[in-house]
């Protein structure tokens, strides 16, 4: 069974929301944002380890971030790291991977997730993951994991459970999906207890993938079909399929349309790690409620803050309540929490005064 199991680890994206850690030379996904010694893709390939073996194991990036990922992660071998010459959303990446995976595995189970991710009960995850992989092995499905919401959120997609597949399963068919609600919405969601954060952790067989691309988004399977996946590739080929490929994310394209959807309703400790509002959920706050991240740090009158300096650096910071305070070396940002989703609009701006992020 394991050694049918391949997980697909997606690390393509730039985390601008980071600015200024993460930058699109640097992102997020390949720094150390948790202060843990280990990047956050270092610690996702980990967390698969004991689900999965090493040569079952694919990253899809961008091609700027090849060796990146092979400094990262040195037990996988080149061929490993698929390289997508434009962005072109979730549906394309996970298509690119399910080719390189059927041609050396038609009965794989698969396990796809983004690189990014925070879980804080690793065992718990293990099960609820392995859970899923029994489930999909057994039933033509396409599963997602719902994350028990613990607040009326309005950064998450929401998934709704509908019908438990048995009594006391964690396993149900999805009703509906919804994007990122405002807040009055939310807090219907969240008091309804039907349902849960979109995780964007998916699991599947190989043939149920296969075929819903087949009826929902054949026109981007049709074109990575004739590819060849072996080591010597040439890049070119990839570069053709991606330049005729539609942006689309594989929730829109396949599983807001797909009869045989399901949620795994799971509560293993989750955060998509998406602001610097869902790092200082959990950190380590002091009795003030600060979150001090990295560097020597003195705070005065200041309450709900977090404080990422870099560690050579003293910063004294004073007078502040439910404040961001960055310093990256070359760039500060000092901005309050409510106002972060700004942070995006703010590195556009600083390419266009300055040049530069």
């Amino acid at each position: 069974m394991k050694s049918n199991t391949f997980c697909v680890i997606m690390a393509g994206g730039i985390g601008s929301r980071f600015w200024p850690l993460s930058k699109t030379d640097s992102p997020k996904q390949f720094l150390d944002i948790l202060g843990t010694g280990k990047s956050l893709l270092r610690q996702t390939y980990e967390r698969f380890s004991p689900l999965c073996p090493d040569e079952n194991v694919i990253v899809v990036t961008s091609s700027d971030y090849k060796e990146m990922v092979l400094d990262q992660l040195p037990e996988l071998k080149p061929e490993q790291v698929l390289t997508e010459p434009f962005r072109r959303n979730t549906a394309p990446c996970i298509a690119f991977a399910n080719k390189w995976i059927e041609d050396r595995n038609p009965d794989a189970n698969i396990v796809v997730t983004p690189a990014d991710h925070l879980i804080i009960n690793e065992s718990e995850f293990h099960k609820a993951i392995q859970q899923g992989l029994d489930f999909v092995n057994e039933n033509e499905a396409l599963l997602t994991l719902g994350i028990k919401p613990h607040r009326p959120e309005t950064g998450y997609g929401y998934i709704q459970a509908g019908q438990s597949v048995n009594e006391g399963s964690p396993f149900n068919k999805v009703k509906t999906f919804t994007e990122k609600p405002n807040a009055d919405l939310a807090k219907v969601f969240y008091e309804s207890g039907e349902f849960y954060w979109n995780s964007g952790i998916f699991i599947w067989s190989l043939k149920s993938i296969n075929n819903a691309f087949d009826v929902h988004l054949k026109e981007v399977k049709q074109l990575f079909d004739p590819i060849s996946t072996a080591p010597d590739t040439d890049d070119a080929q990839i570069s053709d399929v991606y330049a005729e490929c539609k942006n689309i994310s594989i929730d829109y394209g396949v599983m807001e349309k797909a009869e045989n959807v399901f949620v795994e309703t799971v509560n293993f400790g989750w955060s998509d790690l998406g602001t610097w509002s869902s790092l200082y959920e959990y950190s380590a706050q002091d009795k003030a409620g600060n979150a001090v991240i990295n560097g020597k740090t003195l705070l005065y009158d200041t309450d709900g803050s977090i404080v990422n300096v870099p560690e050579d650096k003293v910063a004294v910071v004073q007078g502040l309540t439910d404040y961001i305070v960055v310093d990256s070396g070359d760039a500060l940002l000092i901005c309050p929490k409510q106002n972060e989703q700004q942070i995006r609009q703010f590195t556009t701006d600083i390419k266009t005064e300055f040049g530069k992020e």
